[in-house]
């Protein structure tokens, strides 16, 4: 999705053109050589006949429900597809404006000084929605949660309840009743937690095509791992996340979710087995990164598969007086639990591209199954004291797994013989001519980066010796750079790196 510029001298020509001036290509131009032209035309003209049938079908629905002779059951059931189908029209209006705009921008923009910008500035967006819509629903869940385990559900409560809670926050007192089942009259201003698991999901899932199959050639396939296409590795991205779904739904469905510490471990075995074949096919932040889409896609499907039917149908009983269904409530709580032991796994992974120590080892794989576990470890810890369980074992393990682990994969377990084998500035600053100033330079020759990622240059001695640490973290222990080893870093010349590094970086 990029198109080259071409320098332009003092008169407007393309440099070293023979006589005569050749203009730059126009924008329409631009635009009808792009490769992803027809790919992104169609998925704006499904959007756009999807906002035409939602608004059609939420118009239908409009009238259906103007007719006063509608039973209390219809008319909930009209009401909740109507409410979704105005949730779908906004949600097909908004992403094909987006998707249009953005696309419209990036054309004008590619090949030019301002690709990078813009491109920055359009990570910034919907990383930034990203993460302000998980952290109202992750509040959600830890807030509910904490309700759950906290109630007194013994003293003074009335026959249909089954719990209370009184709480005092911003300087003020609340004082909060959960039903066993449903009230006999449901309120109208009802409010149901669902929105911010979508945007959530959503933003997400927009920011993996912006960040990593926009780029997939650099971001999501390292020769060294696995020879694919980008569009195999997308594929594979994208196939985990529906196979991971549809295993965990299957164990839900199954009597294992019955055993709640059998249903736990299988839980991580399986986790375990897609996390190694994605660190075994895909670079190590894309194999980290689709884990972590993997786990949150399980956790909005259960919102908008469990969760939200299952308060739909108890409402819908409780408005029509049919007989209420107790178990509805129990796997819709059960799923809410579940989500609430993923999300520090998710969150970590949200910031792993930051750590390359972790998604850039050889053995990533094991160190995220390991944070996973022990972060699950300490929600656990969490959750039971809310309860007034105190098992600081629980707590005590999962943080001795984390410090053990920094440790056995921290630079000084490594082999220290390299630091005895004299290397020269001269030969390390080869390996960095031919393998990385591609990228970092003040004048870069990337095909995809036409400004230095983050400022970093290696023209000079000085700025070679200045990021030296870099150079060892990303290059040499982590493998991370060059991106996707785009420019084919050989094992010998990382360690050629690592001598010079450890011997102190000296410049001549």
């Amino acid at each position: 999705m990029h198109a080259s510029a071409q320098p332009v001298g003092p008169a407007g020509n393309v440099a070293g053109s023979p006589g005569a001036a050749t203009a730059l290509p126009g924008y329409g131009e631009k635009l009808m050589a792009e490769p992803h032209l027809w790919i992104i035309a169609a998925v704006v003209l499904l959007l756009f006949v999807s906002f035409l049938c939602f608004r059609h079908f939420a118009n239908q629905l409009t009238g259906k429900l103007a007719d006063p002779g509608l039973s209390e059951g219809t008319r909930f059931d009209l009401e909740q597809a109507r409410s979704t189908a105005i949730a779908s029209r906004q949600a097909s209006k908004f992403f094909g404006l987006l998707l249009l705009c953005g696309y419209a921008v990036y054309v004008a923009v590619a090949g030019t000084e301002m690709q990078g910008y813009v491109m920055q500035w359009l990570n910034l967006a919907v990383r930034w929605t990203h993460v302000i819509a998980g952290i109202m629903w992750i509040g959600a869940s830890f807030y509910f949660i904490f309700l759950e385990n906290n109630l007194n559900r013994t003293e003074d409560l009335r026959d249909e309840l089954a719990g209370n809670l009184w709480a005092i926050h911003g300087g003020g007192f609340y004082y909060v009743e959960k039903f066993k089942v449903a009230p006999t009259v449901i309120p109208k201003p009802l409010h149901w937690f669902k929105y911010e698991a979508y945007f959530t999901w959503l933003s997400g899932f927009s920011l993996l095509f912006i960040v990593y199959y926009a780029d997939a050639k650099s971001l999501m396939v390292d020769p060294t791992v696995a020879a694919l296409s980008p569009a195999e590795a997308i594929s594979i991205g994208i196939g985990s996340m529906i196979i991971g779904w549809l295993v965990y739904d299957g164990m839900c469905r199954s009597k294992l979710v019955l055993h709640q510490g059998w249903f736990a471990l299988v839980g991580i075995l399986v986790l375990g087995v897609i996390t190694y074949a994605l660190t075994h096919l895909l670079s190590g932040r894309a194999a980290y990164i689709h884990v972590g889409a993997l786990l949150g896609t399980i956790m909005a499907a259960n919102v908008f598969f469990t969760i939200i039917p299952s308060q739909k149908a108890l409402v819908r009983a409780a408005k029509t007086g049919q007989p209420l269904d107790a178990s509805l409530g129990k796997k819709a709580g059960q799923r809410s639990l579940h989500n609430n032991y993923i999300t520090l796994p998710v969150v970590f992974i949200m910031l792993s591209n930051h750590f390359p120590s972790t998604f850039g080892h050889s053995g990533n794989w094991l160190i995220l199954m390991v944070i996973a576990v022990a972060s699950a470890g300490i929600k656990h810890y969490w959750n039971l004291l809310d309860r007034g369980v105190k098992r600081t074992w629980v707590l005590v393990v999962s943080i001795a797994a984390l410090v053990l682990l920094s440790v056995a994969i921290s630079p000084a377990m490594e082999d220290t013989v390299d630091a005895a084998v004299p290397v020269n500035f001269a030969e390390a600053n080869a390996v960095i001519q031919r393998r990385c100033v591609q990228c970092h330079s003040a004048n870069p020759t990337d095909d995809v980066y036409v400004v230095a990622p983050n400022g970093v240059m290696y023209d000079t001695p000085e700025q070679i010796k200045a990021k030296a640490s870099m150079i060892m973290e990303r290059a040499v222990r982590t493998h991370t750079m060059p991106l996707g080893n785009k420019t084919g870093m050989t094992d010998q010349e990382r360690t050629v790196l690592k001598r010079w590094i450890l011997q102190g970086a000296k410049l001549p």
